[in-house]
């Protein structure tokens, strides 16, 4: 189990009430947001409403997750056999720092100074990119989006498309002024137009491809059974990292085992319909240990626990383990639509990462995450191996509120109120007598019958939304005076 201090997952930025709040006042954010996100769950709706059994893949899907996090030890050793004995070498990473100490030590011993790479969520968590740069190795991302976020020096802000925060004029402008420093500059007259800024990166990209001797990747999937790994996108620069190099160094969180290769017919029909809205992704690539003469010659599987031991052991949490990494629950959510991703501080924004982050390094050290919800379930809903969001982003906010209180010498104003609430809500005599007090009080500030913004800690509350006067009679009351009492005393 890692200590939490050695992940890296970006949490040192505001917490989120206040990065969401920065987010909000940026229109134009939320502009690129609602268009991206409306697009692609539309495209997901009309994808999955093709299949009569849509219901049933996700059963089954959630049904594979489940019973893997309950055999996970015995299907990671059934994968280390398996990747061995296909000519692959496995190492075992307890945390961010022991990975990324093994991925740098093994491209040194290749006598290279530099990688390419495909899109990896678990690299970005580990911040493998940094450690390879204070090695004096240079990292290329290869996929569009990170190839943008790379060169503006950002962090990605959707687990599926990392630039969703940037419009096309501002990719320009970064692929116009950054990309000679990266090796080739930008062609000249280059236009914001997506073809145009796709051929710019091809150019940029295409000698890194055929210069490079290792390739970095993550994984979407390894089978225990075969020792094959598995990756999936859309743009085929993943296909060229895992082919031509002669090294190849895959980074993959522990949960992303699968038990039999027939596994595989579930997850490539729910990953893709999920994510970009497609029956299939356009590139699947898997590969088995290494091949003389074809592709990389030499394999290395690095198997990251970074936290996920911990989450494992908490019956309610470890759900968030089953996440195939689709961004489903990003795209119909209300509250990353408005921030973006870069407000939840982590490499795993929206509501995955409400529930996934605060687990992996402890809710003690991202304890607003939790409360980054409406709870309106829609993630749930939409999630494709049935991860019950809503019940675990609950369950953090009471680990965050014990932690929080924990802490505190003094009982804080809202647990004062919650103890306050508890005396009045577990006596009728009280209830009515703050019934009545809150009628005649509520009332008394009311203004045209609505009470307005209040002073003091209700401002907050206030502020945002006009409350009804109260009634001059509660139904309490009401109904004692309008049910006519039975002879033993009690109403009917």
């Amino acid at each position: 189990m890692s200590d939490a201090g050695t992940n890296v997952v970006w949490l040192g930025s505001p917490t989120f009430p206040r990065a969401a709040s920065a987010a909000l006042a940026n229109p134009q954010l939320r502009r690129n947001l609602r268009k991206a996100t409306t697009t692609i769950r539309d495209k997901r709706l009309a994808a999955t409403g093709e299949l009569d059994d849509w219901e049933q893949l996700r059963e089954a899907g959630a049904a594979t997750k489940r019973r893997v996090l309950r055999h996970l030890d015995r299907y990671l050793l059934q994968l280390e056999e398996s990747v061995t004995r296909a000519g692959g070498i496995v190492h075992w990473a307890a945390d961010a720092a022991e990975a990324n100490e093994i991925v740098a030590e093994l491209v040194r011993a290749t006598g290279s100074d530099e990688v390419v790479k495909v899109k990896s969520m678990a690299t970005q968590e580990i911040g493998l990119n940094e450690a390879l740069a204070e090695a004096g190795i240079r990292a290329y991302e290869t996929d569009l989006a990170e190839l943008i976020v790379q060169l503006r020096d950002d962090r990605p802000s959707h687990i599926l498309v990392p630039a969703i925060h940037l419009g096309r004029a501002e990719i320009r402008e970064t692929f116009v002024h950054e990309m000679a420093h990266w090796g080739r500059p930008a062609p000249e007259g280059l236009t914001d137009e997506p073809r145009a800024l796709a051929a710019a990166a091809r150019l940029h990209l295409r000698e890194k491809f055929l210069r490079a001797k290792v390739a970095i990747s993550g994984a979407n999937f390894a089978v225990a059974e075969t020792g094959t790994v598995g990756v999936v996108e859309s743009e085929g620069n993943g296909r060229m990292c895992l082919t031509l190099p002669e090294t190849l160094i895959t980074v993959m969180g522990i949960e992303k085992v699968l038990p039999k290769w027939q596994d595989l017919e579930v997850f490539l029909q729910l990953l893709p319909r999920s994510s970009t809205g497609e029956r299939m992704n356009p590139y699947t690539s898997t590969w088995t240990g290494t091949t003389p003469g074809d592709g990389p010659q030499t394999f290395h599987l690095v198997l990251l626990d970074n936290g996920r031991t911990a989450t494992l052991a908490d019956t309610t949490g470890r759900q968030a383990l089953a996440c195939i990494r689709c961004s489903a629950c990003l795209n119909v959510c209300p509250v990353y639509e408005r921030t973006g991703g870069h407000a939840y501080g982590s490499v795993y924004p929206g509501p995955i990462g409400a529930i996934l982050t605060p687990q992996l390094v402890g809710v003690e050290h991202a304890e607003t995450l939790p409360f980054a919800s409406t709870l309106c379930g829609a993630c749930y809903d939409a999630c494709p191996v049935q991860i019950n969001i809503p019940e675990v982003l609950t369950h953090l906010r009471a680990k965050a509120v014990a932690a929080r209180r924990a802490r505190r010498r003094t009982p804080s104003g809202e647990a004062l109120a919650m103890k306050a609430a508890t005396a009045i809500l577990t006596s009728p005599g009280r209830l009515a007598a703050a019934q009545k007090a809150a009628s005649l009080g509520g009332r008394a500030i009311a203004r045209n019958g609505v009470i307005g913004p209040l002073p003091g800690p209700l401002r907050s509350w206030t502020d945002a939304r006009d409350t009804p006067a109260p009634p001059r009679e509660t139904f309490r009351s009401w109904w004692r005076r309008t049910r006519p009492q039975h002879p033993s005393g009690e109403q009917r």
